[in-house]
């Protein structure tokens, strides 16, 4: 198929198709060339792509998806390797949620103690825990 249909099939802009190439986490075999030098792109390239945009979609990012894919690749993925991948992910999710929970926490401190709607005063660095940390 060609990189519009595969484009549509997964639902992946070309340029995405492309810049995954260019990544290395898909590849097209040379032979896989029509007589008008247009890629032809497998269906294991479909596939490949599918996976990619699962494993995107869960949170993890393109180095972490090639480590995956490599995994794979190497007939290394087992289900405890896979399993190790995700119990990582998780943990620095949670560690994230915890970050933004602080900072949401600041921010609402910060609406409380200047920024509500119904203050006077002036939002200036004497005031306001937003603008400059206080203590």
């Amino acid at each position: 198929m060609l990189i519009g249909e595969l484009s549509e099939r997964c639902g992946l802009s070309k340029d995405t198709i492309r810049f995954y190439e260019k990544q290395g986490l898909i590849t097209v075999d040379r032979k896989e060339r029509r007589n008008n030098n247009y890629k032809e792109y497998s269906e294991e390239t479909f596939q490949r792509l599918m996976s990619i945009k699962w494993i995107k979609n869960m949170g993890f990012t393109l180095t972490e998806v090639s480590d995956v894919l490599d995994m794979i690749d190497a007939n290394e993925a087992t289900c405890q390797n896979i399993a190790d991948k995700i119990q990582d992910k998780v943990s620095r999710i949670d560690d994230k949620i915890k970050e933004l929970l602080k900072v949401r926490s600041m921010l609402l401190n910060g609406l409380k103690t200047c920024c509500s709607p119904t203050s006077t005063k002036i939002a200036n660095e004497n005031c306001c825990p937003i603008i400059v940390p206080q203590g």
